[in-house]
């Protein structure tokens, strides 16, 4: 795919770029990047990894960037003022998107699944990633998100598979709408919701997509995707559904703090599963990768086995640690379904939710204010706790006309608890001050790999409070 060209990556440690990066350093490709967050010396041991794996780094300042038969990739966040996107330019150098790059190693391989929808995207592609490698089918995997199976002292941030180039698994993106240019054999869709677009916008991209595909995995248990279903071949559709009517559907669901339990029901024959990521929105997920599997011709009772061996994904409902007997919890959840399935799980067992919630951006506050304050209205437990600080800003221009206090605003006159504090270190020393034994703390958002380190930090100073340090 690569044809022996040397590729240059500008914002190479985003979730999206690194793994691509890593694939094709994997197949032989010569790759250099650059990252922002590399320049200020943020989040060190990630540009570790990749040189770790032969790939050089370079300051963002168009340095790298030495010849016109470099391919330059360059993330949605870098603007053509960026340095290195000027020298690109006056060098004449071929430039691709990161969707235009995964599109064309996705379509170019014999068979492809990919998993589409407002939310469990990255799940659903790590359960598959799991099940393919664990039967040893050797995928290629492009995850936005670290799959826990596959983290090693040689693969700390394991969000790609490199395989024998047979099978491609990939999340796709609806966000900026690259969703269009993937042709999937299998395609999943798992739900349809507000986050980045309007919902018109969302019914025409996931209704292509799903269209495209020689079969088709869709999550009627969702009314958006139910609705996308009716459109499709039946013949070529196969569909799912949590404690409802569908090709497979869940049962007898028992929930465990940090892993579920369910019956499946496929094809006439009920089987036990049991998957260790918790919560009803986990089920439906599970259900996705167990229908692409079986889709792809796989072993129905070998799929459920291998699934059991599925460890999650960073920063997906994943516990950090506890410390004076509060657990601190790291998650992605970032748009309505997202949080409102976190806070659905957390509160399956007993315990007051602190949340600390930082929006990935004022654009995305705009379009989801009345849906995000609906959420947590109804979501909220009565002694739970919000709290926004400001949300992520990582450079470039940005119009401000809906703030994290115009959505605790909201949520406040609804008669939640929720408060705005600016700073995120003083949000969290606050939640950290007030927490007591038994409650959850949970730190959500997107965009912004140093929620992770924010949610260690808690951990640790929850200890120090415990024995009475500072």
């Amino acid at each position: 795919m690569h044809n022996g060209k040397p590729h240059f990556f500008v914002g190479i440690g985003g979730s999206g770029m690194m793994p691509l990066a890593m694939i094709l350093a994997g197949q032989g490709a010569q790759i250099a990047g650059s990252d922002r967050s590399l320049d200020s010396g943020r989040l060190t041991p990630k540009f570790d990894a990749l040189r770790a794996l032969g790939i050089d780094l370079f300051p963002q300042d168009g340095s790298g960037i030495t010849s016109p038969d470099q391919v330059v990739i360059a993330s949605a966040a870098v603007e053509d003022s960026v340095p290195d996107m000027v020298r690109a330019a006056e060098l004449g150098c071929p430039r691709m998107s990161r969707a235009e790059l995964n599109a064309a190693l996705f379509n170019a391989a014999p068979k492809s699944i990919g998993i589409a929808g407002t939310s469990g995207k990255s799940t659903v592609t790590g359960m598959i990633a799991w099940i393919l490698h664990a039967l040893d089918c050797r995928p290629t995997v492009m995850n936005g998100a670290v799959m826990k199976n596959f983290v090693s002292p040689d693969a700390p941030f394991a969000s790609a598979l490199v395989g024998d180039g047979g099978i491609y698994v990939s999340e796709v993106d609806e966000s900026d709408g690259s969703i269009a240019l993937y042709q999937p054999q299998i395609a999943v869709l798992n739900n349809v919701s507000l986050d980045h677009k309007s919902l018109e916008e969302l019914r025409q991209l996931f209704g292509d997509f799903a269209a495209r595909a020689a079969t088709t995995i869709v999550n009627v248990g969702d009314p958006e995707s139910a609705a996308l279903a009716a459109t499709l071949d039946p013949a070529r559709t196969r569909t799912f559904a949590v404690d409802a009517p569908a090709d497979l559907s869940a049962r007898n669901l028992e929930p465990e703090p940090y892993a579920i339990r369910f019956d499946l029901v496929m094809d006439g024959r009920t089987r036990p599963v049991r998957i260790m990521t918790p919560g009803r929105h986990n089920v439906a997920n599970a259900l996705a990768a167990i229908g692409a599997c079986v889709a792809l011709g796989l072993e129905p009772n070998a799929v459920c086995a291998a699934l059991h061996g599925y460890s999650g994904l960073r920063r997906r409902f994943e516990l950090v640690g506890h410390g004076a007997g509060v657990a601190v919890i790291d998650d992605f959840g970032h748009n309505p379904d997202k949080i409102g399935a976190t806070l659905d799980a957390l509160h399956a067992f007993p315990g007051r939710v602190l949340a600390l919630f930082q929006p990935h951006g004022f654009g995305p506050l705009k379009v989801m204010r009345a849906e995000l304050v609906a959420m947590f209205a109804a979501k909220l437990a009565p002694d739970d706790l919000l709290i926004l600080p400001d949300p992520v800003y990582q450079g470039g221009t940005v119009t401000r006309e809906v703030t994290s206090a115009d959505i605790v605003a909201d949520i406040a006159a609804t008669g939640r608890d929720a408060r705005h504090i600016p700073d995120r270190a003083a949000a969290a020393a606050h939640l950290t001050a007030i927490a007591r034994p038994g409650d959850r703390i949970v730190i959500m958002g997107a965009r912004d790999d140093t929620l992770s380190l924010l949610a260690k930090e808690m951990v640790e100073r929850l200890d120090g409070q415990a024995s009475g340090g500072a």
